[in-house]
């Protein structure tokens, strides 16, 4: 099937960049089955009534060039942006802050929090939290949907490290993989299986459908940059969830939900920014999917799906671990910070983005990460409500990647990593201690949001 440019003429497509959007959109008829008189049809109905369509994601774009500049739908941001309250205000940069304070202007905005470790990101910042009112935000939740922790503590004593060094480490050699693709292939015949892959929703909406395969390549894997899976110290201060106060051997990972999260957040994103094409340019990112919606409730449901899928990943990769190792864990703790939640604040129900933030309502445990040499940290949530029961996700970066990698050398990378007693098994210069956040300035900065019940020292690192 041709459209040419004759047959967009003789249904009254203006040349220039209509034409352009006509095509793609015959293109995608096409490739959805409908013929060319249909096509046909469907784009004289555009140009008829443009303002009908311009709120769907494919037509959106010819829809709003058809539109007269009197009729064009504006979002328009609020003047006085609603409340925010920002943590460890001298750990903050200005560019996250004026970030966060944009994303407040939002018509849907309710509320928002800042914590500590917070920097500059897409949308809204890394370390920011923003409650809105029966809206979801695709870049508010973020690329790596349900980046999340898991802590498992063992009963045997640190001194193990010394004892069997070797068995730890090949523990983590053979048994996590960091990257892209199916990482599976060089040390198993057979792929991890897990239940959530049997899930019906990968078969209920077409892109969880075409995300299936990936899915399963990618199961109990570990993605690049700042994600881990480590051996270390965990001290608990006292007598708490059923453990006795003292010292004990743990494991810790950092990963979220792979290439899944990061297709379900690209196809959503671009919906939602369709759908807000007349927001200010600066706030694209933070373009929003009504939960009244079709797409918001595809995108609830697929973001819920995706973290399920980023548990189970970390669920595996400590069983895996562990068995080598042959332990067995008597505490494990576990939490998301890169998700959306239905939550009542201030007597209303709202979603509750937490972007690289850490859910610390009265009683919830949480784990706050510092980087491959420093401390992290076990917490429980004390439910302030100017966080919007938030805490920090871990120390926050003080460098860009690539500042760290131009500015750090491996020497000295290595000997920081020395005195800590670490051994690492991979990463970059970019992921060094040097280029966080003082670990005990963050936390200390939201001593109001969280108490300290144990720290975690790690001993033996893997990263990509």
């Amino acid at each position: 099937m041709i459209i040419t440019g004759k047959d967009l003429q003789r249904i009254g497509v203006p040349q220039g960049k209509a034409v352009t959007f006509a095509k793609s959109i015959a293109t995608n008829l096409n490739e959805q089955g409908m013929d060319k008189i249909n096509i046909l049809s469907q784009l004289q109905q555009i140009i008829a009534a443009p303002q009908s369509f311009i709120n769907q994601p494919l037509f959106s774009a010819l829809a709003t060039l058809l539109v007269p500049a009197t009729e064009v739908p504006t979002d328009e941001l609020l003047e006085i942006p609603k409340p925010y309250h920002v943590f460890g205000k001298n750990l903050v940069p200005a560019a996250a802050e004026e970030q966060l304070r944009l994303a407040t202007k939002l018509p849907i905005a309710v509320a928002g929090a800042l914590m500590p470790d917070a920097h500059v990101g897409y949308g809204l910042p890394i370390g920011g939290v923003l409650a809105t009112k029966n809206a979801v935000i695709p870049y508010a939740v973020g690329v790596d949907i349900a980046c999340r922790m898991m802590l498992s503590v063992f009963p045997e004593i640190p001194a193990l490290y010394d004892s069997q060094f070797d068995r730890l480490k090949k523990a983590l050699e053979n048994e996590t993989h960091f990257g892209i693709g199916n990482l599976w292939k060089a040390r198993h015949s057979r792929r991890p299986s897990h239940a959530v892959l049997d899930a019906p929703l990968w078969n209920d909406i077409p892109l969880l459908r075409s995300l299936k395969d990936k899915a399963q390549a990618q199961i109990a894997t570990s993605g690049s940059g700042n994600h881990f899976v480590e051996w270390g110290i965990f001290t608990l201060k006292n007598d708490e969830l059923g453990l006795k106060a003292g010292k004990y051997m743990a494991l810790l990972s950092h990963s979220g939900s792979r290439g899944v999260g990061a297709s379900i957040a690209e196809h959503f994103t671009k919906i939602a920014k369709a759908r807000h094409a007349h927001l200010p340019p600066s706030a694209l990112n933070l373009s929003w999917l009504d939960l009244n919606s079709e797409e918001g409730q595809q995108y609830w449901a697929s973001m819920h799906l995706a973290g399920d899928y980023a548990q189970a990943n970390h669920h595996i990769i400590h069983r895996r671990v562990a068995e080598y190792a042959g332990l067995s864990p008597i505490l494990q703790v576990e939490n998301h910070h890169n998700f959306a939640w239905k939550e009542i604040h201030n007597n209303e129900e709202v979603i509750v983005h937490r972007k690289g933030a850490t859910p610390a309502g009265k009683g919830v445990l949480g784990i706050i990460p510092g980087s491959m040499a420093d401390e992290g940290y076990l917490v429980r949530g004390l439910g302030e409500t100017n966080s919007l029961a938030s805490a920090s996700h871990g120390a926050g970066r003080q460098m860009s990647r690539k500042k760290a990698s131009d500015s750090i050398t491996k020497n000295l990378r290595d000997e920081y990593l020395k005195e800590k007693g670490v051994t690492l098994l991979g990463a970059g210069l970019d992921e060094s201690p040097q280029a966080y956040k003082p670990i005990k300035e963050v936390i200390k900065a939201q001593s109001d949001l969280v108490e300290v019940l144990g720290k975690f020292q790690p001993k033996i690192v893997k990263m990509a």
